[in-house]
């Protein structure tokens, strides 16, 4: 069944909406993948807030045009697909890194991080990088920290009082206790 025009138009309308609203893309070479393997990858991806597209060439082209992804033209050839997200380009990565160690046969070509090209390779450093929710975590450890020191410089001085009373009463009943 051939695809008419006007399902190529809303194809391409579609697929230029989710480039100009994604921040970070990974085109992959999905040659080699059968069809279990593709929805378990998108099953990944969807659990890192990601989405995974098998793409025409051409219209992939067109939809890049006047976004952020316009660099990867030249990769838009053979088997492509495009994973992209709106969110943290680390889950991404960390997802789709992940699941290459169990299917050797995808590659990545190429990606775009924030709007800015990196090289195939970079991906797996981004992979190796901590997650958005780690990231917070550190952050808010290290607001925390001057307070707790605070309050723990502030509790120091009655804690002492108590313990120089407690030792005074001590002795005192000893005393009391020998006479």
């Amino acid at each position: 069944m051939a695809v008419t025009r006007a399902e190529k138009e809303a194809e391409l309308q579609d697929l230029t909406v989710a480039f100009k609203a994604a921040s970070t893309a990974i085109v992959v070479d999905y040659k080699g993948l059968n069809v279990p393997a593709v929805t378990e990858l998108r099953n990944q991806l969807r659990g890192a807030k990601a989405k995974y597209k098998v793409v025409k060439n051409t219209l992939a082209i067109r939809a890049s045009k006047g976004t952020a992804f316009e660099s990867l033209e030249k990769q838009f050839e053979g088997t492509t697909a495009v994973a992209y997200t709106e969110n943290d380009a680390v889950a991404l990565a960390k997802a789709l890194t992940t699941f290459m160690k169990g299917a050797p046969t995808l590659k990545i070509k190429a990606a775009v991080v924030q709007g800015e090209a990196i090289q195939p390779a970079a991906v797996t450093d981004l992979a190796s990088l901590p997650g958005r929710p780690e990231l917070y975590a550190k952050l808010l450890f290290l607001l925390q920290a001057p307070m707790q020191q605070l309050v723990s410089v502030l509790n120091a001085a009655p804690r002492d009082l108590m313990s120089v009373l407690v030792q005074y009463e001590t002795k005192k009943s000893e005393g009391a206790g020998a006479a």
